[in-house]
């Protein structure tokens, strides 16, 4: 058996040592916003049904994803390590493919380590690492991204059909998880026609061998494609583009300047955030100097040395504006900050594209006159040292991005709301009223996966939500559950029945006067009366929904969410024989006693 060559084993090590330092990262990190809402929506939700996987998930469809976010949130509800685990075994396979991918291309020669280093430690890839529902969509697109280039070069290469099915399956499994995984074919088809140019082919025969090459790959991954428009143009509300080419202009501008050119001296170094939102690159000059640096050097060095690399360059430049523009018109408006372009994380599937066009341009023939960057000690020693540093770079923006990552709001108030839960439970078996969480947590932009019922709703160690309660209790901005009253927002005025006050009977509904007008909100009716026997009772703004409170005999007060608006309160009772006095109380917001 021969021998693995030692490339192989040092790519190995570095597919390992970035693992290592993803874990660190993975571990390091908690729930953030849109993970908040897959465990929402797995814990109410049937795991298996249309409306799950297949919900307009701000734009995206990814039935895939919510498979797997849900199977973890059923199995450990609202533990990170397994978040934090499911993130370094996805990247894995990605890890790997990209490998496979440059050895196809470049065989087990040294300078395959050049393309990997890159692939595997730039910074452009943690933002879309780090948080675990953006991973859910890219880590499987960029393993399918990978494997299909493989796969589409050697179906050309050998005529070898089992390359099309599984370069047409494993572009399937990536349009699972993100749509943005239709752009694989083309990627795959330009990285294919590229190689067949570099290497010697003209450039319509290159298009042309190509497609005759990988027929049944182009005319498999197309049909797949059609099928996965319709799915997506019927799921998704198209009235969130925005077409605002001006901010989209500035967007990608500002992910050029600010990202990726920094990037490619392993920046950004320094990462700035305001939570609730996620960190963003924050370069200072120096670093944004060194990647133009870099990225001049790049071009001056490679054209030199290589003949037939325009269009590598070209195909480079208009990835990386093809893959950001579609996200902007979406994503953007006369409002949207310029930051959102410097979060990165909608560049990782470049990080994979430029990877595998640096392979491609690696295989171009040598100029003549560029025999001074032959093989030769000294460029072995340039080579690692520049790769080393790049790398080194990188761990250190790695190392700020955590810190910076780190400084979650979130982490705090879950820990300590499932503490108190837990406590809450064993103190009283009252229910709780449901309530919105801390807004630097999720916000009500998300209604209804803000709910703490939603969001604890697969803990087991915890009291019932309901709309009513005899206790009322909620959580503070820190997470925790302490005691609370109504606020005197308004108030339901004294009822006309002397010592009663409004008598509520199965015959005589009762309207509850407020000394004015509620906006539409949640409100909260601290109801205070005397009943005769244990029955049930319907309560309900005078534009609101009804709410069933069960009553017990004697003199006792409960707590009602009332959803609505409007100038009263209507009661009727909903058991026979029942009869029930209700004095005055106030309506309003939950505050803290």
């Amino acid at each position: 058996m021969t021998a693995l060559p030692w490339v192989c084993w040092a790519a190995v090590a570095l597919i390992a040592a970035q693992l290592v330092v993803r874990a660190v990262v993975a571990f390091g990190g908690y729930f953030y916003w849109d993970d908040l809402i897959l465990v929402g929506r797995a814990g109410t939700h049937d795991l298996l049904s249309t409306s799950y996987l297949f919900d307009d998930h701000d734009g995206h469809v990814m039935p895939g994803a919510f498979l797997v976010a849900g199977a973890l949130t059923r199995a450990w509800p609202l533990q990170w390590a397994a978040p934090a685990a499911s993130l370094v075994v996805l990247q894995l396979p990605a890890s790997l493919a990209l490998l496979r991918v440059l050895w196809v291309i470049l065989g087990w020669r040294p300078l395959l380590l050049v393309p990997l280093t890159f692939g595997l430690f730039c910074p452009l890839g943690l933002p879309a690492f780090a948080w675990w529902a953006a991973a859910l969509n890219s880590l499987p697109m960029l393993a399918a991204l990978a494997w299909v280039c493989a796969d589409a070069i050697l179906l050309a290469r050998t005529g070898k059909r089992r390359y099309a099915y599984t370069g047409t399956l494993a572009y399937a499994g990536g349009l699972m998880f993100f749509e943005k995984a239709a752009v694989i074919p083309f990627v795959a088809f330009m990285a294919a026609a590229l190689l067949r140019y570099v290497t010697g082919s003209a450039p319509r025969a290159a298009i042309t061998e190509t497609w005759r090459a990988g027929v049944r790959l182009w005319t498999a991954t197309l049909v797949v494609t059609g099928g996965w428009v319709a799915v997506y143009l019927a799921v998704v509300n198209q009235k969130r583009w925005s077409f605002d080419l001006d901010m989209t202009r500035d967007l990608l501008l500002r992910s050029v300047t600010h990202g990726i050119v920094p990037s490619l001296a392993g920046g950004p170094w320094a990462w700035a955030r305001w939570a609730p939102a996620s960190p963003w690159a924050l370069p200072g000059p120096v670093v944004m100097t060194l990647g133009a640096l870099v990225l001049a050097a790049l071009l001056v060095v490679s054209l030199a040395r290589k003949h037939r690399l325009t269009p590598v360059w070209l195909a480079a430049a208009g990835y990386a504006v093809a893959c950001q523009v579609p996200i902007y018109l979406m994503r953007s408006s006369a409002f949207t900050a310029l930051e959102l372009a410097q979060t990165l994380r909608y560049l990782a599937d470049l990080l994979v594209v430029l990877a595998i066009l640096g392979a491609i341009g690696l295989c171009a023939p040598n100029r003549g006159s560029s025999r001074w960057l032959d093989a030769s000690p000294a460029r072995g020693v340039a080579v690692a040292g520049l790769t080393m540093a790049f790398t080194a770079s990188s761990l250190y923006s790695t190392v700020t991005f955590l810190a910076s990552w780190r400084d979650d709001p979130a982490r705090a108030y879950l820990q300590n709301a499932q503490h108190d839960l837990a406590a809450a439970r064993a103190d009283s078996d009252a229910p709780l009223l449901d309530q919105e969480v801390d807004p630097l947590v999720l916000q009500r932009v998300v209604y209804p996966e803000n709910l703490a019922s939603h969001m604890f709703a697969l803990v087991r160690d915890r009291p019932e939500f309901a709309s009513a309660t005899t206790r009322l209790r909620m959580f503070t901005n820190t997470g925790r559950l302490t005691d609370a009253k109504v606020t005197w927002v308004r108030t339901l005025v004294p009822g006309p029945v002397p010592q009663c006050g409004y008598l509520v009977q199965p015959d005589r509904p009762a309207t509850l006067g407020l000394d004015g007008p509620l906006l539409p909100a949640d409100w909260t009716a601290e109801i205070n009366y005397l009943a005769n026997v244990d029955g049930a009772m319907t309560l309900s703004l005078s534009e609101g929904p009804g709410v069933r409170v069960r009553v017990r005999p004697g003199l006792n007060r409960i707590y009602v969410r009332l959803p609505g608006a409007g100038h009263n309160v209507t009661a009727r009772a909903d058991t026979a024989a029942l009869s029930v006095c209700i004095a005055a109380g106030p309506v309003g917001y939950v505050a803290p006693l």
